[in-house]
């Protein structure tokens, strides 16, 4: 991933993605609002004209302010709610504060965010507030600056649900993608509760839906993904991982998300309950891609 330099034109500078050999993504620099190498990884925030303001994180984008909600509410809700009676989450990663936002929400008693690399909540708070609104201020909420894959292997504490809010499977989020790292979730986890993950772009990241699969299939009695458009994600809808040894909780009736939504009082984005229910749905590339990985494992 290339870092911020001159795009064409008038000297402009750009932050360009590369994807692959052959592709890439280029967001104009409208205004730098901040850039530094922290202890773990080169950060930029920055302001453009369709997204607001960017993080990226070594060239990566990681949030933007026009598009983060897709990302971040389908994340919570989906596991939230599908348990139905999650009091104890646990989010590693996460550090712009986007998925404890959403995930205070709901009734919780407690919310522990475990992220690596303190700049990156610094900053956010600073330059990106209105992702993590008050999250961080909130009393059931617990940040904890510390190594994720340490923190699920030692913890005494249980959590209902887990979200891993990664970077790509690069850096210090390779980790992160391990089975060792998922066992450790699992460990932390109560009976029944539910595991997701930031899984990438399918149909340019066939790898991290095939890994990911196998890794968490070892683990629990029902692997899957949901999926959503995330526009600063190019390359079509993102996968999120779903691990989970209660079978039921993936196929519940759209009326019983919707009652339990209900109770919420608050009206989402992109997330509702029909959604909840259609991001299960997979295209057929995807299909046949866990039905050979079924057929493999066989």
């Amino acid at each position: 991933m290339s870092a911020p330099g001159n795009g064409p034109g008038n000297g402009e500078a750009w932050l360009e993605e590369r994807l692959r050999p052959s592709l890439a993504q280029k967001l104009r620099i409208d205004k730098q609002l901040y850039r530094d190498k922290t202890e773990h990884q080169d950060l930029i925030v920055f302001e453009h004209q369709l997204y607001g303001r960017v993080m990226a994180l070594d060239g990566i984008v990681q949030t933007t302010e026009a598009d983060e909600f897709v990302y971040h509410e389908m994340m919570t809700h989906v596991p939230i709610l599908a348990h139905g009676a999650a009091t104890r989450v646990l989010i590693v990663g996460g550090g712009d504060g986007g998925m404890a936002e959403e995930a205070l929400k709901h009734p919780l008693e407690r919310l522990v965010q475990v992220e690596i690399d303190r700049t990156v909540v610094d900053i956010a708070r600073a330059h990106l507030p209105s992702i993590s609104g008050g999250a961080y201020d909130d009393p059931r909420m617990e940040l904890l600056i510390a190594d994720g894959a340490r923190y699920v292997q030692e913890t005494d504490e249980r959590f209902d649900v887990v979200i891993v809010d990664s970077t790509d499977p690069v850096g210090p989020g390779e980790i992160l993608f391990s089975r060792e790292f998922y066992a450790g979730c699992k460990r932390c986890l109560t009976p029944g509760g539910i595991i997701v993950t930031q899984n990438g772009i399918p149909f340019f990241e066939r790898y991290a839906v095939e890994n990911t699969y196998r890794r968490l299939g070892t683990l629990f009695s029902d692997v899957s993904f949901f999926l959503a458009p995330v526009p600063a994600y190019i390359g079509g809808f993102m996968a999120f991982g779903w691990g989970t040894d209660n079978v039921a909780l993936r196929s519940q009736p759209v009326e019983l998300i919707a009652e339990r939504f209900k109770v919420l009082g608050t009206k989402l984005r992109y997330y509702n309950p029909a959604i909840h229910q259609a991001a299960f749905a997979h295209p057929q590339f995807l299909v046949d891609i866990l039905e050979a990985l079924d057929r493999d494992a066989g």
